[in-house]
């Protein structure tokens, strides 16, 4: 079969021939049709994502995740470890999703993973109640672009969200944000909107997607003063601006705030099955009927080695079309 492979560690996927997966009794063969490459199938091809790091590398097709056709026809998106971007795959039988006749297959293979990113952390990190006001730290990217569309979905009184993107920023408020606050701000004032915010709307929820200063300044705004202080719940999902931050005791000490984590190896099992049986189907019938829109870029499995590196609109997804 064709598919997009990458033969050494940290070098381009080329357009190859490579055997069709072996499928085990808990799997089941998909004959592919779109598969969306994400910051984590670039990371695991390059051998740097913590998933990989114990593993020899051997010869790979990449991905993580797709939509295409069951034998029987049914349209299904899928998770495989064996890879996706290729003609077929080995879909794991209890990571697989039917996908609504109406939904086009790229939009059916981009949307899964930003519902990964948003849904979980809203639903299960940050426990989001009807009438929550939430701020999305870096809004402007794909997964953030989601989020404020789930977060209305799920019934968020306030919207406020941070980006570095002037244009992209107020695009948000066609999605459903209803405060911009922007990164291009000195430090100074963008404390100071933060703090501003906070006093007349109190923050329930932050969602994070790119950590470093934002954060730290973000924290630094929200610190207590020895007074009873607002329960606020940070979630961080990405670091794009770095890993790492300082963080004071004095603001966990004198703030009633709460940090944590939503990515792989932070949810139960409960909490993972839910995702493949409630709450991607949902954001699917929410796609069909509008409420949730995302922009994807295409481009065909042959151009793999083309667009591996290519820039990509900001807010866009790439779809590999197989």
């Amino acid at each position: 079969m064709k598919a997009a492979v990458v033969f050494e560690k940290g070098s381009i996927p080329q357009y190859a021939d490579f055997p069709e997966p072996e499928v085990q009794e808990n799997e089941i063969l998909v004959s592919v049709k779109a598969a969306s490459i994400k910051n984590l199938d670039r990371a695991r091809a390059g051998g740097n994502h913590y998933s990989t790091e114990h593993q020899e590398h051997q010869p790979t097709v990449i991905g993580t995740d797709g939509a295409g056709y069951l034998e029987n026809g049914n349209k299904v998106y899928f998770f495989s470890k064996k890879g996706t971007v290729a003609e077929k795959a080995a879909a794991d039988r209890k990571m697989i999703i039917p996908i609504p006749e109406e939904l086009d297959f790229s939009l059916a293979a981009a949307l899964p993973n930003a519902v990964m990113g948003s849904a979980m952390a809203l639903k299960f990190k940050a426990g989001l109640q009807p009438g929550n006001t939430i701020l999305i730290n870096g809004a402007t990217g794909i997964t953030g672009r989601i989020a404020v569309q789930i977060a209305r979905l799920y019934g968020a009184r306030k919207i406020i969200v941070i980006g570095r993107n002037e244009e992209s920023l107020q695009s948000l408020r066609e999605l459903g944000a209803d405060e911009v606050i922007s990164l291009q701000s000195t430090d100074h004032d963008f404390k100071q909107k933060i703090k501003e915010v906070h006093q007349q709307t109190p923050i329930d929820i932050i969602l994070d997607y790119i950590w470093g200063h934002s954060v730290e300044m973000i924290l630094t705004a929200l610190k207590g003063d020895g007074t009873f202080s607002h329960k606020t719940k940070l979630v961080t999902i990405g670091g794009m601006s770095g890993d790492t931050i300082q963080l004071s005791s004095q603001i966990l000490r004198g703030t009633d705030i709460q940090i944590s984590g939503s990515g792989l190896g932070s949810w139960t099992k409960e909490e993972s099955a839910l995702l493949f049986s409630e709450i991607i189907p949902e954001m699917y019938r929410a796609a069909v009927e509008g409420k949730i829109k995302m922009e994807t870029e295409e481009a065909d499995i042959k151009n793999i080695k083309t667009v591996w590196n290519a820039d990509i609109q900001s807010g866009k997804r790439l779809v590999i079309r197989i």
